[in-house]
């Protein structure tokens, strides 16, 4: 009866799954989490920009690359981008910044979101010598290690006697010592507050300035400083970097892959279970049953992670649809050995399992190590298949296990008799 029991509530659970996957004619269709879709199922902008690392010294290049990253990630985040990829890579000796909009189709406004992100640096005061008939030193400003990358947060102030607004920047506690630093090495002298290559302000240092505050001034209107702060807080780039390709994937093209890779889902999946039924009979139909249920879990754990979805992700998916599929396969056939030995159905049933189990926590295990190894060292489609891949395996091992199981003793028998009633009596042989 407990048996019994825990069949029923595994067949509730995975139809509460099944619900949270498609929730309709419910409350539940309010608080739906939707499936993350990539960007060559949803359709959207890809862009690829170069990343100019010639003032930055080899030993900071890769901090460079990951603070670059995070920025871009933060500010598409920041404008409600849905699901973005952004990733750095090295390509034909150039450092490259990947970004993919899943869902974002104007392209003009996606290269102004990115674009808009300013390059803030700090640069000193310095006299060469003249140049040509000119007799006067000329005055140029060099850059330094301070730049926005050392950027804590910005904000918006107001002079108390002119009204003018001007930005408050308060730096991290790294980019307090490098300010303080410079401004004690350039008392009387001016620094130069450059934003995308253009200074904006050059005040005259008087005295050693600590605690990691500085303003920016200049001819601002409320608006603009209003804006600039927006900007710098949504991520000073720590390098510049250049457009140079760009791709848009129209969604009707991403509505076809999607339409495709569900379709061949579901026809796998069709064939799998007619297979399994036609062959093993109530067992088969069982498997099948335990199959819905471990695909209702595995979609709603996507959902929960969430899992972005690409064909390479459905294609691991699907793959471990059939791993699934195998592990009752080397149980059933377990099974049937058993039976032909003389056993008992519940006989048969436990020592099948038992037997089967090595078989598929090896073989299992392998496809989990090759999972996480596609994972950490694959690009980010070779990441998605690997994800998919791993958690179906997972999964499936206790679908196989629990879900099958508990099915199998739900309707075993204590005689051998009721073996035929499972597979046919033609598939057991006699009786040893």
């Amino acid at each position: 009866m407990k048996i019994r029991i825990l069949a029923i509530v595994i067949i509730l659970l995975g139809a509460l799954a099944g619900y949270f996957i498609y929730p309709k004619w419910g409350i539940w269709e309010r608080v739906n989490i939707p499936f993350r879709l990539g960007l060559d199922l949803k359709g959207g902008i890809h862009l690829v920009y170069k990343a100019d690392l010639s003032k930055i010294g080899n030993a900071e290049k890769a901090q460079a690359l990951e603070g670059l990253r995070d920025v871009i990630e933060r500010r598409v985040n920041f404008f409600g981008v849905s699901e973005p990829v952004v990733r750095v890579e090295r390509t034909l000796g150039e450092d490259r910044l990947d970004v993919q909009l899943a869902g974002i189709f104007d392209t003009k406004e996606a290269i102004k979101l990115i674009g808009e992100t300013p390059f803030l640096e700090f640069r000193r005061e310095q006299e060469v010598a003249p140049v040509g008939t000119s007799t006067e030193p000329q005055i140029i400003f060099l850059p330094t290690e301070l730049t926005g990358r050392y950027l804590a947060s910005a904000q918006i102030q107001f002079e108390p006697t002119t009204n003018q607004p001007y930005v408050e920047i308060v730096f991290n506690d790294e980019g307090a010592k490098l300010f303080e630093q410079l401004t004690e090495q350039n008392v009387n002298k001016r620094i130069a507050v450059y934003l995308d290559g253009a200074p904006i302000s050059i005040p005259v240092v008087r005295e050693k300035i600590s605690g990691g505050r500085a303003q920016i001034t200049g001819q601002f209107d409320p608006e603009e400083a209003r804006l600039l702060a927006q900007r710098l807080n949504s991520g000073a780039l720590p390098v510049p970097i250049e457009l140079i390709s760009q791709e848009l994937i129209e969604p009707a093209r991403g509505a076809e892959s999607l339409k495709k890779s569900f379709f061949a889902g579901a026809m796998g999946l069709l064939f799998v279970a007619l297979f399994m039924i036609l062959w093993y009979r109530l067992p088969g139909l069982i498997a099948v049953i335990a199959l819905s249920i471990y695909v209702a879990l595995s979609l709603s754990i996507f959902k929960i992670i969430p899992v972005t979805f690409t064909t390479a992700g459905i294609a691991g998916f699907i793959l471990s649809i059939g791993m699934a599929v195998d592990a009752n396969v080397l149980i059933f056939e377990r099974m049937k050995e058993e039976l032909r030995r003389g056993k008992t159905l519940h006989g048969a049933i436990e020592e099948g399992f038992s037997r089967a189990w090595t078989s598929i926590r090896d073989s299992n295990a392998s496809s989990l190590i090759t999972a996480l190894i596609l994972w950490y060292f694959g690009s980010d489609a070779v990441k998605g298949f690997a994800l998919t891949l791993g958690l179906g395996v997972a999964v499936s091992m206790f679908s196989a296990i629990i879900v099958t199981r508990t099915f199998l003793r739900a309707f075993h028998g204590k005689t051998r008799t009721q073996a035929g009633f499972f597979y046919g009596s033609g598939v057991l042989g006699n009786k040893s």
